[in-house]
């Protein structure tokens, strides 16, 4: 399958106006928007949409940061006013989680509100952002994976190729935006938030699909293989992820009545 789908959905007078990168983060803010306001038994209306924006700047300057320390930091020490051409593509999720989770943590102390409620809760309602980002980078031919011959591989132009590659931003579009979510969404109605369950299972996860998937996703080529020419830097990300989540699990006592 050959993939050839304009990153640009709409022109006006030959300007690009909307990209599908840009409607997948407009329609992952609505979705958590959304699905907080479902659920939220916390916070005032003035509080959630306050929070609202401690998480959107943190995703935004985390996220490029990220990917300006975890991946290309020779480049940007050279070219250090590049950091703000965010137009010019680079994105990290594990950033961009880091920027979220110092935001909301700032949010809960100067408004007094239980941080573990929001760390539990924050996971539930951003897992469908995942699921349109990675679809967007899928549509971009972006991030694509290793070569295979397996009926599913598509051909992605920008790899310099014409070989079937690993769809692999299909991958953790359902692994990491629709599968946690649902497993997130039954345990949040089912037993709500504030122990940090959520929270630790959704580092967990995210962390074990992801390492999963990167065996198969072709690693950025300014970095390569980071480690026994086997692990990339996702690999050793992801790892954090998950020992992270472990602290938090058993720091909490998780999956106890509380």
């Amino acid at each position: 399958m050959h993939l050839q789908i304009d990153p640009v959905i709409f022109y006006l007078f030959g300007y690009p106006i909307l990209r599908w990168y840009s409607l997948a983060y407009i329609l992952g803010f609505l979705s958590a928007y959304f699905l907080f306001k479902k659920l939220n038994d916390f916070t005032t209306k003035e509080q959630m949409e306050s929070m609202f924006n401690y998480a959107f700047f943190g995703v935004i300057f985390g996220g490029r940061l990220g990917y300006v320390v975890f991946y290309n930091l020779k480049y940007y020490l050279h070219h250090p006013l590049e950091i703000l051409a965010v137009w010019q593509g680079g994105m990290s999720f594990h950033g961009g989680l880091i920027g979220v989770a110092i935001g909301l943590y700032w949010f809960c102390k100067k408004h007094n509100v239980d941080v573990w409620k929001v760390a539990d809760i924050a996971p539930v309602c951003v897992t469908p952002g995942l699921f349109f980002g990675r679809t967007a980078n899928f549509i971009n031919g972006e991030l694509w994976g290793a070569q295979t011959t397996l009926p599913i591989g598509f051909v992605f132009p920008a790899s310099g190729t014409m070989t079937p590659r690993h769809p692999t931003q299909l991958y953790e579009a359902t692994l990491e935006g629709l599968v946690i979510f649902i497993i997130l969404f039954i345990l949040y109605r089912k037993n709500g938030g504030g122990s940090g369950k959520i929270c630790a299972l959704f580092l967990i996860l995210y962390g074990a699909f992801r390492f999963i998937i990167e065996f198969v996703r072709e690693p950025d080529v300014q970095l390569g293989y980071v480690l026994f020419n086997t692990f990339t830097m996702g690999h050793l990300l992801c790892f954090g992820m998950v020992f992270t989540g472990l602290i938090v699990y058993y720091k909490n006592k998780l999956f106890k009545k509380h």
